[in-house]
């Protein structure tokens, strides 16, 4: 069972799997309704040969704890604790997607306790709720009254006909041996979605090297981005992988890896 705490502590634990125990310090984020695991395959082969690698789970997904709030100013404040908690300043971060706004803002509110950004298919600009259907489609579905994965599946089947998106919605699967219930906090996520969309505030800015990877078969980071992106992060350089869509680590896994890994042993190594 997931604690539940009070948002007032302000010292939430997060879940995290390390992976290396020698170089720099390495934080991933994912993104949303993900966890750290979407990051186990590219931590194991290629990241923890250069960095000491912390694949993290947010606040609301995963195994971390659950609390009613969830936007960017409270996932970068979860982040600066659990830097601090480790003795990691200073961190590179790496985030796709909601993970890439977290880090972003984290760069942006605790500039001393980041080295190096690297952000995946995201920019600091509002989108549009996207997921609002998705999101409505889980709230439909109640995990205990099915006994089988399979049977949670063919009933998510009507709203989400994609058979790899529910194979990633399903990974939110927690089974006791008895019942299944949502691993993440389907009501706070759904309730506080408008400010998982929102951009990022103007004002500050990351003065440290920082990548933006977007995938050339995704739109979630257009040409018109890039001022914003440089408006807030002056030393950005942003790489396009033709091939690849948001899911940027599962559809250029190899590419991603060497982009990441010269960019943390050296930031001027960038194409």
């Amino acid at each position: 069972m997931i604690r539940v705490l009070p948002q007032s502590l302000g010292r939430m634990k997060l879940f995290h799997n390390q992976y290396g125990a020698s170089g720099p310090p390495l934080v991933i984020l994912h993104g949303l309704l993900g966890a750290h695991g979407n990051w186990h395959t590219l931590s194991q082969s290629a990241f923890q040969q250069v960095a000491r690698v912390y694949a993290v789970d947010q606040r609301n997904h995963g195994r971390s704890p659950h609390a009613d709030q969830i936007d960017y100013p409270t996932l970068a404040a979860d982040l600066r604790t659990f830097i601090d908690r480790h003795a990691l300043a200073p961190a590179h971060l790496l985030g796709h997607s909601m993970g890439g706004k977290a880090a972003m803002q984290t760069a942006l509110s605790f500039p001393d306790r980041v080295d190096r950004l690297v952000v995946v298919d995201m920019a600091p600009r509002a989108y549009p709720p996207a997921h609002t259907a998705l999101l409505d489609a889980l709230a439909r579905i109640d995990p205990r009254a099915y006994d089988s994965r399979d049977a949670i599946d063919a009933a998510l089947a009507d709203d989400v006909p994609s058979w790899p998106i529910r194979q990633f919605l399903l990974k939110n699967l927690d089974y006791d041996g008895d019942t299944y219930t949502w691993r993440m906090n389907l009501d706070a996520i759904r309730a506080h979605y408008d400010a998982l969309t929102a951009a990022l505030p103007m004002g500050a800015t990351f003065e440290g090297p920082a990548l933006f990877v977007r995938g050339g078969q995704s739109d979630y980071i257009a040409d018109e981005d890039l001022d914003g992106i440089r408006e807030r992060f002056p030393a950005a350089d942003l790489v396009t992988l033709e091939d690849a869509g948001h899911w940027v680590h599962a559809d250029a896994p190899e590419a991603l890896a060497d982009l990441v890994t010269a960019f943390v042993a050296d930031p001027t190594r960038v194409p």
